[in-house]
């Protein structure tokens, strides 16, 4: 064993906070999977690291060290084992949700970030120094930022590796790495292999089974997943054009969501499948393939994916506490693994989250798709139903007048804050500060409570947000034969924290499985499907 491997122990003050090396090591003989993502264990004698459930023998307590990041295991010596993929487990779910230094620097590393404007951007972003950025993360983490970039290129180039036939130089400036040689060293010292041992572990029939010009990958989560909820949460907002639901296109029963993406270097096409019928909830992955324009945007377009489908999630906690709740454990025992979805493009939601003040989801979906037929910038090649990117702030924020078919003061909210995104006085990108984004949003004319709170759940993937006024909330909570008005409704949510914006959508979910008793008139339009329509009075 080497010098370094042994002079460098775990150090990682937040998840010593969590559970101790006992209860991590009893995950680990009980190979539990619920913990994948959240630590790995290093084996002293072996040489290699794992994720809690790999499958080989479990290794003496005397010879495990756990670590808090795979990049962590990696500065202290340790190799991938090649039999678990520990660096192909989901993220943990601290990452998606804190709301700290430590939590709003991963989220912009996992963006790739470091690789398009170096530790030095990624500090300017967060508003500290390099010097403290390298501090806070190395004290919490086991490793600085240059170390966790350099984790996620390695996963990133054995994607490549085991997906394509791309050329090795094609794939290590794809992958991030700034030349062929710390390609190559990196590679070897984290899956001690060579780049080209490391694609032979892949049939070539395997590879060049995947259409020309697409990624075919998985996305993995952790616990039960409920795919439906997803699918029919995404299909129901789906903009024409934009994005689209597919019935058994891949498979029988099987539905799979399409979208355009708009990425740092260009734009790609996703998809993602559902569970099929027969295929357990807690399977671990959905299918994806992608088709980028460059390849550098893939750990980008990865990552807004999983936000997407809030895969980094930890259900175990969430169905925990909401399960034990007695207005909504029935439904969380009914169906689990309800996610609380993200998204792609934190400025294309801001808009449609304004565009759905007061109206119902498919209004506000009519109104995105005539911006987006009016402004989106059309693809060279269109795919299916799919030709459309969606029109970016800066466009909007110069939108004629007339084909903003809305009210005046809507009209007003709507270039107000394309405006404040296109010139950057607000931000909304995965490191923004939450606190600060609220406060900015709210400055803002025609932005009330419930547009910043819908933000705050799905661009800011905040998991303690409740939306009182919406409509659908109203509905879910007398469907469950519970005081409907805004003030009841948050009195009761304060028994749902920390996990109120998973709440929400048992609510909405709760509200479209059978008809709203009849409620109070409201100020906005209500159905019977879960909405993203809110009581935005102050904007009326």
């Amino acid at each position: 064993m080497s010098e370094s491997r042994q002079s460098r122990p775990c150090r990682c003050r937040r998840l010593d906070y969590v559970i101790d090396d006992e209860t991590r090591y009893r995950a680990v003989d009980s190979r539990d999977s619920r913990f994948d993502g959240m630590f790995f264990t290093a084996v002293r004698t072996t040489g290699i690291y794992c994720r809690p459930s790999c499958p080989a023998v479990t290794p003496k307590r005397v010879n495990c060290t756990f670590y808090p990041t795979a990049a962590a295991a990696q500065g202290a010596g340790y190799r991938a084992c090649r039999r678990c993929r520990p660096d192909s487990v989901p993220g943990s779910p601290e990452w998606n949700h804190r709301a700290d230094l430590v939590g709003r620097a991963m989220r912009l590393i996992g963006d790739g970030v470091v690789d398009r404007e170096g530790v030095a951007g990624l500090a300017d972003r967060l508003g500290y120094s390099s010097r403290q950025l390298q501090r806070q993360l190395t004290a919490e983490l086991g490793a600085g930022p240059i170390a966790l970039a350099r984790a996620q290129r390695a996963q990133t180039a054995r994607l490549l590796l085991q997906t394509t036939e791309l050329p090795v130089t094609d794939i290590a400036f794809a992958a991030g790495f700034a030349s062929v040689r710390q390609f190559n060293d990196t590679v070897r010292q984290v899956y001690d292999r060579t780049p080209s041992g490391l694609r032979a572990e892949t049939a070539a029939g395997r590879r060049a089974a995947a259409q020309p010009g697409q990624l075919s990958l998985r996305l993995a989560y952790r616990g039960a997943l409920d795919s439906d909820h997803l699918i029919d949460f995404l299909a129901l907002r789906a903009v024409p054009g934009v994005e689209e639901v597919v019935e058994g296109g891949r498979s029988p029963g099987v539905r799979t969501y399409r979208r355009t993406l708009s990425l740092p270097y260009g734009h790609g096409i996703a998809e993602v499948d559902g569970l099929g019928p027969t295929d357990p909830a807690d399977r671990g992955w959905l299918d994806c393939r992608l088709r980028l324009t460059d390849l550098r945007d893939l750990t980008t377009a990865v990552h807004r994916l999983r936000a997407l489908f809030d895969l980094d999630a930890d259900p175990a906690a969430v169905d925990g506490s909401l399960g034990a709740d007695p207005v909504l454990g029935a439904l969380v025992r009914a169906r689990p693994g309800i996610r609380s979805p993200g998204h792609v493009d934190p400025h294309e939601l801001a808009v449609r989250a304004v565009l759905g003040q007061q109206i119902t989801v498919s209004a506000a979906r009519t109104l995105a798709a005539r911006l987006a037929e009016r402004y989106g910038v059309p693809l060279l090649e269109p795919s299916g139903g799919l030709r459309l990117l969606f029109p970016s702030a800066a466009v909007l924020a110069e939108a004629d007048p007339a084909d903003l078919a809305m009210p005046e003061a809507r009209r007003r909210a709507l270039r107000g804050l394309c405006a404040a995104l296109a010139d950057g006085s607000l931000r909304l990108d995965a490191g923004v500060d939450r606190e600060k984004a609220t406060a900015e949003l709210l400055a803002l004319p025609g932005i009330g409570p419930w547009t910043v709170g819908y933000l705050q759940m799905r661009a800011l993937a905040a998991p303690d947000v409740f939306l009182p006024g919406d409509a659908g909330v109203r509905h879910g909570l007398i469907r469950l034969g519970q005081p409907g008005d805004p003030k009841a409704a948050a009195a009761a949510a304060l028994a749902w924290a920390p996990w109120r914006s998973y709440a929400v959508h048992r609510l909405w979910v709760a509200a479209s499985t059978a008809p709203a008793a009849p409620i109070a008139p409201a100020a906005s339009p209500v159905t019977s499907v879960p909405s993203v329509s809110g009581s935005e009075s102050d904007n009326a």
